[in-house]
Parts: C-alpha cells; sequence; structure tokens
C-alpha cells in the first residue's frame, strides 16, 4: 500500500471500529442475555469496512472491536480461552465477509440493486454465520453446565446463540443494504 493509502485504510479501521463498539454499547440496552450476547448494530462497521477494503479491513476491523468488548466493556470471561473465543476471534471472522467487497463494488458502481443487495446479504450471512460458529464452539466447550437437562449441549448452544445472532444478522443486512444503496460512496475509494 503507497504512504496515504495506508494511512487512511488505519484511520477508518479505527474510525469504524470505535463506531462499532459505540453501537454495539448502545444496542446492549435492547437484549443482553445472562452468558452474553445481545441484538447488536456493532458488526454494521465491520461490514462496511470488510465491503470497501475488503478481508484485511473488515478482519482488523473485526479484531479490534473484540479488543475493545474485552477491555472496555462488561465482557462476560470465565476463561481466558473462552474469552479469546468469544471476543477476539469471533468478532474478527466476521471480517471474512469482505470476500464479496469486489461484487458489492461492482454492482454498486453499476447500479445494479438487486445484484448489490444480494451479494450484501451473502456477506452478511457469511460473516454472522462465522461468528455464530465460533460463539457455539465457546459454549459447547464453556457454558455447557448451564443446559438444561435431557437438552443436547450442542443444540443447547445453537438455540442461545441463535436467538441474537439470527437478528443480528437480518437487522446487519438490511441496514447494510440501505446504506450502501443510498450512499456507495460510503465504500467506493477514490
Amino acid at each position: 500500500m503507497q504512504g496515504n493509502k495506508r494511512l487512511l485504510f488505519f484511520i477508518e479501521v479505527a474510525m469504524l471500529s470505535a463506531l462499532a463498539f459505540l453501537l454495539d454499547l448502545l444496542s446492549g440496552v435492547i437484549l443482553k442475555l445472562p452468558q452474553g450476547g445481545s441484538i447488536s448494530l456493532g458488526m454494521i462497521p465491520i461490514f462496511i469496512i470488510a465491503f470497501r477494503w475488503g478481508i484485511k479491513g473488515g478482519l482488523l476491523t473485526g479484531l479490534l472491536l473484540g479488543f475493545l468488548q474485552a477491555v472496555l466493556s462488561n465482557a462476560y470471561i470465565i476463561h481466558p480461552v473462552q474469552g479469546f473465543l468469544d471476543y477476539y476471534l469471533a468478532f474478527t471472522v466476521v471480517g471474512f465477509s469482505g470476500i464479496f467487497f469486489k461484487a458489492i463494488q461492482n454492482s454498486l458502481a453499476q447500479n445494479k440493486n438487486n445484484a448489490s443487495i444480494v451479494y450484501i446479504t451473502l456477506g452478511v450471512i457469511l460473516g454472522s454465520a462465522l461468528r455464530l460458529i465460533i460463539h457455539v464452539i465457546a459454549g459447547v466447550t464453556f457454558f455447557a453446565s448451564y443446559t438444561p437437562e435431557g437438552t443436547p449441549v450442542l443444540t443447547y448452544s445453537i438455540t442461545y446463540n441463535s436467538i441474537y445472532m439470527v437478528p443480528t444478522m437480518i437487522v446487519s443486512a438490511i441496514v447494510v443494504s440501505i446504506l450502501l444503496l443510498a450512499a456507495p460512496r460510503l465504500i467506493q475509494k477514490k
């Protein structure tokens, strides 16, 4: 990366990581589950960076959000590995949604709104699904004792984490689609 482009990259990642953290703090008021997890708008800035800069921007923004949550919020950490999974890794993998960044940028540049919505939604589903998988692994490994008797641990972890992840995914897909269709310049670099 050239000097100015690299600086712009880091400034945007830092700003959107901070915005993601603030949105996540505000969203935690809506629904906060007992062992962690909430319906959150915090992933939206990760998607925007991922669709602007690609995977590297998304991964870095997600990592920074996870760090900010683990250090500055009321993180629910019962073990260092669980903290790493539920905060650092879970939000970092959201950045893989950047796989779709070229397709999204191209479809927006060509005013192909339907294609743009499809690619944005696929990116949001990918990032959300990867995050859900990490939370389920952490749930099975570290929160098995919360499972009601007679319920398989994996079923409980999938259900518990889906309660907030599915609505978060739907809201993120809608909001990011509306934002990028209304203002495609948010992800176009000039």
